[in-house]
């Protein structure tokens, strides 16, 4: 049972279709970390050119999912409501293995630390429970 559907990430992240890009929230603890779905439909608008004879996950829109489940977890926050987490950077960004159309993302952040209002946080995607991705990324909140 998620923590978070759709539409109440909607109430917390700016992001809407096609670029909201988690489905659902599983675990979260304000500010600390938090784990997201993402099930990766055969319609989704990337695999048609990504690419046609084998479809697979554009790796930088994982790292955009991780992002967005960190953004999750950051602005559930009281004092962070109507902010938006801006990029501020991506470091150790590692592909490890591929997704495709009928897989199902887990994306779990966690918050390293926070210094002068720019959050660091680690992100690992799996499918299966096999690593797909990881990275190294921080964000900084604005209005």
């Amino acid at each position: 049972m998620p923590v978070l559907n759709l539409e109440q990430i909607k109430e917390i992240i700016p992001h809407r279709d096609p670029f909201l890009l988690i489905d659902e929230v599983v675990e979260l603890e304000p500010g600390v970390r938090a784990v997201a779905k993402k099930y990766l439909k055969p319609d989704e608008f990337w695999f048609k050119g990504h690419f046609p004879q084998e479809p697979v996950q554009p790796g930088v829109l994982t790292i955009e999912m991780l992002a967005q489940t960190g953004a999750v977890c950051a602005l559930c926050l009281p004092e962070n409501k109507g902010k938006i987490a801006f990029f501020a950077g991506i470091d150790k960004a590692r592909f490890r293995g591929k997704a495709g159309p009928g897989d199902t993302l887990t994306l779990s952040v966690e918050v390293v630390k926070t210094v002068h209002g720019v959050s660091f946080c680690k992100g690992v995607a799996t499918v299966d429970g096999k690593k797909i991705a990881t990275a190294e990324f921080s964000s900084v909140l604005g209005d």
